[in-house]
């Protein structure tokens, strides 16, 4: 089984703990991981903005990079979401039949994390050890562009001395939304602030989440609010064990 990793330019430049993670736990479970050095962004981006002939491209170019493996696998809910439900529609769109078929090939093979190992893998408890509270944060396009339901739950619930504790309206958007945090600055605060409130009355020590997109923005809040709550992607927490502890990020 050939299977390259999706970092995604967000967790390549932002947020490498992710990606590294995601490598350290699929190698842990026994899965060699290649990263082709020729991807870029995915697009998504562009594609969202108006921009499709140059989100196009973009696409184009992981067609060029993952081709020939069986999996590709994406720490990030709205990477992946792009990759799997935009890209080819787009394409079709444009005239770019042929294209869009090769987008086709791609998105089938295309996995977000908790979807590959809970689907592919057939695993649920990845021999993780993370003995803190944690809170999760269900992602927009983890819920409702891929339907991940409740796969990332029953990976953290499978983890040694975690005590998941339960958020309240988890699955709402925190607001980052992309550029739509820059454009609706005000309501994309807003947004935060409510998840942010939601986050500190759970109790928790880290909030999870899927994307970390998602957790730059709520965790943007909850630090300059002092709340003490650290904010950890799932692969982290999934990667975790006895013997290599995660690299907790401070407050």
């Amino acid at each position: 089984m050939r299977v390259a990793i999706f970092p995604t330019c967000l967790g390549d430049a932002m947020f490498p703990r992710a990606p590294i993670a995601t490598v350290r736990l699929l190698e842990r479970l026994g899965v060699e991981v290649a990263f082709p050095s020729a991807q870029t962004c995915c697009g998504q981006m562009h594609l969202n903005t108006g921009y499709a002939d140059d989100g196009l491209d973009l696409a184009a170019t992981l067609v060029d990079a993952f081709a020939g493996y069986d999996h590709v696998v994406g720490p990030s809910g709205s990477c992946v979401g792009s990759v799997r439900h935009q890209s080819a529609d787009i394409a079709r769109r444009r005239g770019r039949a042929a294209f869009a078929d090769d987008l086709d090939d791609l998105a089938g093979r295309t996995h977000e994390l908790s979807e590959f190992l809970v689907d592919v893998l057939d695993v649920v408890d990845v021999g993780a050890f993370f003995p803190h509270r944690v809170t999760y944060h269900a992602t927009c396009h983890s819920v409702r562009m891929l339907g991940v339901g409740d796969r990332p739950t029953r990976l953290l619930d499978a983890v040694r001395g975690l005590r998941r504790e339960p958020l309240a309206a988890s699955d709402e958007c925190c607001g980052f939304g992309g550029t739509f945090a820059l454009k609706n600055a005000d309501v994309s605060s807003a947004m935060g602030s409510d998840k942010a409130r939601h986050v500190v009355n759970t109790g928790a020590e880290v909030l999870v989440a899927g994307d970390a997109s998602c957790l730059l923005h709520v965790g943007g809040i909850l630090s300059r609010q002092q709340a003490g709550i650290r904010i950890m992607h799932l692969a982290e927490v999934l990667a975790s064990t006895e013997d290599e502890p995660a690299l907790v990020a401070t407050p």
